[in-house]
Parts: structure tokens; C-alpha cells; sequence
């Protein structure tokens, strides 16, 4: 594969490609598993509020990021059609409680996506005007301190683990679609260097083909606390359309105004 670096030599070298590997990815990067896509592209997997620093680093090339951490970026090219998005409820990024929303006064933080996490500072800031201390989650024992008034933002797989276990469950897409009538995107593909034309015509074509098997993709799948099925078709949606682009860039502009510190 050829590849165009920064200073603008042609080398031949693999692309490398990061991506999260939560339900919600797997008709994207299925593709992307295959030993064609692998002969030149290498696929990296990540938790989504690492994949921003590996590609500041220069360890990716392209990478699914969270939207929250564009902003960081020294600079970033949106390369695919393709993203994580919602557009009502999305399942699987929710706040859990024990007490009604009213009552909640601390509030962990999930590590794993600073996208959600901003985003819950937002909606608490501008939809439910309610004031809670923020306590930022290490490792996966917050889930156990969600009681009484202290709740919690679980995203993931592990929010559809969970998503019955407690008395009140706070869907964040549900709430930024009753503030602003938008969906909501999570990721996009990016990079930080311009790429030929030719890469981002393939991915896509990867994801495509991804996409339009997803009913298989979702009978394959073993997951016992959700359907999965019901989960990439009505929750997830993948296509980056204008109606996404607007909402992303609303999202970027309201993290740009510090609502969300």
C-alpha cells in the first residue's frame, strides 16, 4: 500500500488503523479483520479515550475517536463516512442510580470515553440545571459505589451488563435528543494528516460490507443481556450523514463555550 507521510515522501509501509472493540464497532471493523484488509493495514485495538493520544503520537495512522477528544488533536481530517452514532436511545451509555434524578448529588465518571463524560456535564448543566460533584471512576469498582445518591455513567458492553441492575437508568442519548431534537455522534474516523483519497474510498468499502450483513454479524454475537440484533439496527447507527455532522459540530461548539469543564 502506498502511503503518504508527512514529508510528503511515498514509502511503503502498513496502515494502522485504531478502533475500540465494543458491540457497538463490530460491523465496522469486521472487515477490517480479514486477511485482506490485514495484507496492508494493521488493526489496533484501544479503549476510545486512548486511541486520541496513540494517533498524537503518531503509533495510528487513522483511528475511530471519541468526538470530545478531536479538539486535542493538532489538527484532524474526518476520513470516512462511518461513525458511532445515535439517534434516540443508544442503550448503551447511560447514568445509573438508586434514587430518581433529583435526588443524586455525586456522580462517577466512566474512564473509558471522555465523549460521554462531557456529554453528561452538559446535560447536567443545561437540560437537568442540577449541580452534583463529580467523582472520576479508576477502575471498574465505581459500579459498586453506585447507591443511595451517588450514581454513575457506565458506557459499553458493560452499561448493556448492567443496564437492569439498578432502580433508575438515565439514557444519554434519550436526554440530548429531548434538549436539542439532534442525534448524538460518538466517534468518528479520523486522521491527523491529510490521506489519499484511495484509503478513505476503501475503509469505507470495509465498512460497508460490514454494514450490510449486520443481521448475521448480530446472530453471530453471544451476548446474554441484550439483543443484539435490536442493538446495531434501532440503537446504533453508523452512517455519518449531515444531520450527524450538525449535531457533532454543535457538540464540539458547546464544549468549545466550557460547558463541560
Amino acid at each position: 500500500m502506498l502511503f503518504l507521510c508527512r514529508a510528503n515522501l511515498i514509502q511503503l509501509k502498513k496502515i494502522k488503523v485504531g478502533a475500540v472493540t465494543y458491540l457497538n464497532t463490530k460491523p465496522l471493523i469486521y472487515g477490517m479483520q480479514q486477511e485482506e484488509f490485514l495484507k496492508d493495514y494493521e488493526l489496533i485495538r484501544a479503549y476510545p479515550s486512548q486511541l486520541a493520544e496513540k494517533l498524537k503520537k503518531g503509533e495510528l495512522d487513522i483511528a475511530l475517536v471519541p468526538v470530545a477528544l478531536l479538539p486535542e488533536l493538532p489538527e484532524y481530517h474526518i476520513v470516512s463516512n462511518f461513525c458511532i452514532a445515535s439517534d434516540h436511545e443508544v442503550a448503551s451509555v447511560c447514568l445509573f442510580s438508586e434514587k430518581p434524578l433529583s435526588e443524586i448529588r455525586r456522580v462517577y465518571l466512566d474512564y473509558q470515553s471522555k465523549t460521554s463524560v462531557a456529554l453528561l456535564k452538559i446535560l447536567f448543566r443545561r437540560h437537568w440545571k442540577q449541580d452534583v460533584e463529580w467523582l472520576n471512576a479508576e477502575d471498574e469498582s465505581y459500579m459498586d459505589q453506585i447507591k443511595e445518591d451517588t450514581a454513575g455513567l457506565i458506557i459499553g458492553d458493560r452499561a448493556l451488563q448492567f443496564y437492569d441492575r439498578y432502580a433508575y437508568r438515565y439514557d444519554l442519548v434519550s436526554a440530548w435528543r429531548e434538549m436539542t431534537g439532534m442525534p448524538f455522534v460518538f466517534a468518528v474516523w479520523v486522521s491527523i494528516q491529510p490521506l489519499p483519497d484511495s484509503v478513505s474510498t476503501y475503509v469505507d468499502s470495509i465498512q460497508e460490507k460490514g454494514c450490510g450483513i449486520i443481521h448475521q454479524l448480530a446472530a453471530s454475537e453471544s451476548f446474554p443481556f441484550f439483543n443484539v440484533r435490536q442493538y446495531f439496527t434501532h440503537h446504533i447507527h453508523y452512517h455519518f450523514d449531515d444531520a450527524k455532522k450538525e449535531a457533532m459540530y454543535m457538540f464540539l461548539d458547546m464544549i468549545k463555550k466550557h460547558d463541560s469543564p
